[in-house]
Protein backbone atom coordinates (compact mmCIF):
# COMPACT_ATOMS: atom_id res chain seq x y z
CA UNK A 1 0.00 0.00 0.00
CA UNK A 2 1.21 3.25 -0.53
CA UNK A 3 1.48 5.83 2.52
CA UNK A 4 0.87 9.80 1.96
CA UNK A 5 3.50 11.72 4.01
CA UNK A 6 2.23 15.22 3.95
CA UNK A 7 5.45 17.42 4.92
CA UNK A 8 4.72 20.47 7.17
CA UNK A 9 6.63 23.34 5.35
CA UNK A 10 6.43 25.93 3.01
CA UNK A 11 10.38 26.02 2.85
CA UNK A 12 10.50 24.84 -1.23
CA UNK A 13 14.10 24.34 -0.77
CA UNK A 14 13.61 21.80 2.04
CA UNK A 15 10.85 20.41 0.50
CA UNK A 16 12.51 19.63 -2.72
CA UNK A 17 15.59 17.87 -0.35
CA UNK A 18 13.42 16.42 1.74
CA UNK A 19 11.70 14.94 -1.14
CA UNK A 20 14.46 13.66 -2.55
CA UNK A 21 16.04 11.68 0.30
CA UNK A 22 12.73 10.40 1.34
CA UNK A 23 11.78 9.20 -1.84
CA UNK A 24 14.99 7.31 -2.23
CA UNK A 25 15.05 5.98 1.37
CA UNK A 26 10.91 5.23 1.45
CA UNK A 27 10.03 4.58 -2.35
CA UNK A 28 6.72 3.06 -0.87
CA UNK A 29 5.58 6.44 -0.07
CA UNK A 30 4.19 9.43 -1.68
CA UNK A 31 5.46 12.80 -0.44
CA UNK A 32 2.98 16.14 -0.49
CA UNK A 33 3.58 19.56 0.62
CA UNK A 34 0.76 21.76 2.58
CA UNK A 35 0.00 23.33 -0.57
CA UNK A 36 -0.93 20.30 -2.38
CA UNK A 37 -3.24 19.20 0.44
CA UNK A 38 -4.77 23.14 0.28
CA UNK A 39 -3.48 24.46 3.60
CA UNK A 40 -2.31 27.65 3.42
CA UNK A 41 -1.81 28.65 7.18
CA UNK A 42 1.22 29.52 9.00
CA UNK A 43 1.88 26.98 11.97
CA UNK A 44 3.57 28.51 15.05
CA UNK A 45 6.72 26.90 16.16
CA UNK A 46 6.13 27.91 20.18
CA UNK A 47 8.42 24.47 21.63
CA UNK A 48 11.42 25.15 23.32
CA UNK A 49 13.62 22.25 21.68
CA UNK A 50 13.73 20.91 18.08
CA UNK A 51 12.06 17.52 18.71
CA UNK A 52 8.72 19.90 20.16
CA UNK A 53 8.89 22.40 17.12
CA UNK A 54 9.07 19.17 14.82
CA UNK A 55 6.33 17.54 16.26
CA UNK A 56 4.08 21.06 16.94
CA UNK A 57 4.49 20.91 12.85
CA UNK A 58 4.06 17.36 11.94
CA UNK A 59 0.93 17.39 13.78
CA UNK A 60 -0.86 19.92 11.60
CA UNK A 61 -1.37 17.31 8.66
CA UNK A 62 -2.05 14.79 11.09
CA UNK A 63 -5.36 16.60 12.20
CA UNK A 64 -6.12 16.41 8.78
CA UNK A 65 -5.84 12.81 8.56
CA UNK A 66 -2.53 12.31 6.74
CA UNK A 67 0.90 11.22 7.90
CA UNK A 68 2.58 14.66 8.84
CA UNK A 69 5.77 14.66 8.39
CA UNK A 70 7.93 17.37 9.55
CA UNK A 71 11.67 18.78 10.31
CA UNK A 72 13.05 21.39 12.68
CA UNK A 73 16.62 22.02 12.17
CA UNK A 74 19.21 24.39 13.29
CA UNK A 75 22.86 25.68 13.77
CA UNK A 76 24.88 25.83 16.81
CA UNK A 77 27.38 27.59 17.32
CA UNK A 78 29.64 26.64 20.07
CA UNK A 79 31.09 30.50 21.13
CA UNK A 80 27.20 31.36 21.54
CA UNK A 81 26.17 29.42 23.71
CA UNK A 82 24.28 27.07 20.88
CA UNK A 83 22.78 30.26 19.52
CA UNK A 84 20.97 30.67 17.31
CA UNK A 85 19.43 26.71 17.84
CA UNK A 86 15.69 26.88 17.55
CA UNK A 87 15.93 30.15 16.32
CA UNK A 88 18.06 29.70 12.68
CA UNK A 89 15.41 30.63 10.54
CA UNK A 90 14.31 33.71 12.21
CA UNK A 91 17.61 34.99 13.84
CA UNK A 92 17.89 38.13 12.33
CA UNK A 93 14.15 38.14 11.71
CA UNK A 94 14.76 39.61 8.29
CA UNK A 95 16.00 36.48 6.08
CA UNK A 96 18.77 34.00 5.27
CA UNK A 97 21.32 36.70 4.12
CA UNK A 98 21.03 39.03 7.31
CA UNK A 99 21.07 35.60 9.62
CA UNK A 100 24.33 35.47 7.65
CA UNK A 101 25.70 39.03 8.49
CA UNK A 102 24.50 38.93 12.07
CA UNK A 103 26.06 35.03 12.90
CA UNK A 104 29.45 36.58 11.24
CA UNK A 105 28.94 39.72 13.43
CA UNK A 106 28.26 37.89 16.70
CA UNK A 107 31.54 35.76 15.66
CA UNK A 108 33.83 38.74 15.29
CA UNK A 109 37.29 38.43 16.98
CA UNK A 110 36.32 35.07 18.62
CA UNK A 111 38.49 32.01 17.95
CA UNK A 112 36.09 29.19 18.60
CA UNK A 113 34.00 29.01 15.79
CA UNK A 114 33.36 25.44 16.35
CA UNK A 115 29.43 24.69 15.50
CA UNK A 116 26.75 21.61 14.52
CA UNK A 117 23.96 21.35 12.96
CA UNK A 118 21.27 19.36 14.03
CA UNK A 119 18.09 18.05 12.84
CA UNK A 120 15.16 16.44 13.88
CA UNK A 121 12.28 14.70 11.69
CA UNK A 122 8.97 13.55 13.51
CA UNK A 123 5.91 11.78 11.93
CA UNK A 124 2.80 12.29 13.39
CA UNK A 125 -0.07 9.67 12.77
CA UNK A 126 -4.05 10.44 12.40
CA UNK A 127 -4.06 7.84 15.47
CA UNK A 128 -1.76 9.97 17.40
CA UNK A 129 1.42 8.04 17.01
CA UNK A 130 5.01 9.80 16.69
CA UNK A 131 8.12 8.71 15.26
CA UNK A 132 11.55 10.74 15.79
CA UNK A 133 15.17 11.11 14.87
CA UNK A 134 18.02 13.27 15.15
CA UNK A 135 20.55 13.80 12.99
CA UNK A 136 23.66 16.28 13.56
CA UNK A 137 27.29 17.15 11.69
CA UNK A 138 29.96 19.26 12.99
CA UNK A 139 32.01 21.82 11.22
CA UNK A 140 33.52 25.38 11.10
CA UNK A 141 31.90 28.72 10.93
CA UNK A 142 33.94 30.45 7.92
CA UNK A 143 34.74 34.16 8.09
CA UNK A 144 33.01 34.74 4.90
CA UNK A 145 30.20 33.00 2.86
CA UNK A 146 31.40 30.33 0.24
CA UNK A 147 29.09 28.52 -2.39
CA UNK A 148 26.22 29.53 -4.00
CA UNK A 149 24.04 26.33 -3.25
CA UNK A 150 22.29 25.41 -0.53
CA UNK A 151 20.32 27.57 2.00
CA UNK A 152 20.68 29.24 5.62
CA UNK A 153 23.70 29.26 6.75
CA UNK A 154 25.18 26.64 4.13
CA UNK A 155 27.88 29.26 2.67
CA UNK A 156 29.43 29.62 5.96
CA UNK A 157 29.52 26.12 7.15
CA UNK A 158 32.50 24.24 6.36
CA UNK A 159 32.27 20.81 6.97
CA UNK A 160 35.44 18.69 6.79
CA UNK A 161 33.96 15.31 6.01
CA UNK A 162 33.92 16.59 2.60
CA UNK A 163 36.41 19.46 2.69
CA UNK A 164 33.52 22.52 1.57
CA UNK A 165 30.77 24.44 2.56
CA UNK A 166 27.03 22.90 2.17
CA UNK A 167 26.82 25.66 -0.23
CA UNK A 168 29.55 24.41 -2.16
CA UNK A 169 28.70 20.47 -2.27
CA UNK A 170 26.58 19.26 -4.60
CA UNK A 171 22.99 18.34 -3.41
CA UNK A 172 24.39 14.14 -3.20
CA UNK A 173 27.80 15.12 -1.26
CA UNK A 174 25.45 17.34 1.49
CA UNK A 175 22.57 14.59 1.44
CA UNK A 176 24.97 12.00 2.48
CA UNK A 177 26.85 13.83 6.00
CA UNK A 178 24.03 16.72 6.60
CA UNK A 179 22.06 16.38 9.90
CA UNK A 180 18.67 16.20 7.52
CA UNK A 181 20.27 13.72 5.78
CA UNK A 182 21.42 11.71 8.91
CA UNK A 183 18.37 12.29 10.91
CA UNK A 184 16.34 11.46 7.69
CA UNK A 185 17.96 7.90 7.75
CA UNK A 186 17.49 6.67 11.14
CA UNK A 187 13.51 8.18 10.72
CA UNK A 188 13.37 6.23 7.59
CA UNK A 189 14.24 3.55 9.26
CA UNK A 190 12.00 3.28 12.35
CA UNK A 191 9.38 4.36 9.83
CA UNK A 192 10.16 1.10 8.06
CA UNK A 193 9.48 -0.91 10.70
CA UNK A 194 5.72 0.42 11.10
CA UNK A 195 4.83 0.81 8.04
CA UNK A 196 6.17 -1.89 5.69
Amino acid sequence: MMEKFVLASNNKKKIRELRTILGRLLPECTVYSLSDIGFEGDIEENGTSFEENSIIKASVPARLGYIGVADDSGLCVDALGGAPGIYSARYSGKGDRENNIKLLSELEGKEDRGAGFVCVMSAVFPDGRIVTARGEVRGTILTAPRGDDGFGYDPLFYCPEIGKTFAEASAEEKNAVSHRGRALAAFCEKLRGIIC
